[in-house]
């Protein structure tokens, strides 16, 4: 990629931080801007991706709360509405017209919401594994999951709440109604750290595990909305929360999930110690986004 071209925006309780990645020279370039966006992941989880797009003007950034956005207003909570704000501001700062939209996790429900809202900034949307908790049939498992989740992490800290998050995140199935009971995975069985440091700013378990997780998809807007909107999952994540999620939004909206290379990390190439499949990923994803040109 080219150097990137960093900006910064003034949004209501946040400063925005985010990245512009020129296309290389030499070659026809796809004048239409992709957006790389995750959450709470920030702009430097895409940079592997972003490699295989040289030929686009490449966006991304990081979510407010995170790395380079800090937030102005101390509060402790955000909302996927407060991100699709966010994202709206960037988009129509840049002045580009509508985008493409690659988002992944927390960032594909922010920019399902973005498109809710302002369908007609996003020409493409392609959500990888949106952990929606309301659309799933265990729905009320689910939520209390999640919440279960974010009160570990206020009551012990971040071992034993992330230790539920990644046993929550990995299981295969409908969680059941008796998850409470199920014994309490260890921080220590995956290398977390096991004294509570007395920190509660976690961009995940604090900041937001609940507003992503129980946020209530319009799936009336969305399927009356211009944007070509593309539901995802990694053929490796198969039952497991987030992908559940996937295809069943992509049942409401009347189409077939994408199924795309890898797990819910797939495009990761090294950032964060994570290893995916990113070659394979990104022309899985080109693919979708030329489907829709």
């Amino acid at each position: 990629m080219s150097e990137a071209e960093t900006r910064t925006l003034t949004a209501t309780g946040a400063t925005l931080t985010y990245d512009i990645h020129h296309p290389l020279t030499g070659g026809a370039a796809d004048d239409r801007f992709l957006f790389l966006i995750g959450s709470p992941m920030d702009a430097a989880g895409f940079a592997t991706l972003a490699s295989h797009f040289t030929d686009r003007t490449v966006v991304t950034y990081d979510p407010r709360g995170v790395c380079r956005s800090p937030r102005t207003d101390g509060a402790s909570a955000t909302t996927p509405g407060e991100h699709a704000d966010d994202l709206r501001q960037i988009i129509e700062a840049l002045g580009a017209g509508a985008v493409d939209v690659f988002a992944s996790s927390g960032g594909a429900v922010n920019s399902l919401a973005l498109v809710e809202r302002h369908g007609d900034l996003v020409h493409t949307l392609v959500a990888h594994e949106p952990p929606a908790a309301q659309v799933l049939p265990d729905r009320e498992a689910a939520l209390a999951v999640c919440a279960d989740i974010h009160a570990t992490y206020l009551r012990e800290g971040l071992g034993p709440g992330m230790a539920k998050f990644i046993a929550a995140t990995s299981r295969t199935g409908p969680f059941p109604a008796t998850w409470a009971d199920e014994p309490v995975p260890s921080p220590a069985d995956f290398g977390l750290p096991t004294e509570d440091d007395g920190s509660r700013d976690d961009a995940l378990l604090g900041q937001n595990m609940i507003g992503c997780t129980h946020h209530r998809l319009d799936l009336a807007a969305l399927r009356t909305a211009s944007t070509h909107v593309v539901l995802a999952a990694g053929q490796e994540s198969d039952g497991q929360f987030a992908a559940r999620a996937a295809a069943r939004i992509a049942e409401g909206l009347g189409s077939a999930l994408a199924l795309f290379p890898s797990h819910h990390a797939g495009f990761l190439g090294g950032e964060y110690g994570q290893h995916g499949a990113p070659e394979p990923f990104a022309k899985a994803l080109r693919h979708a986004l030329d489907a829709h040109r």
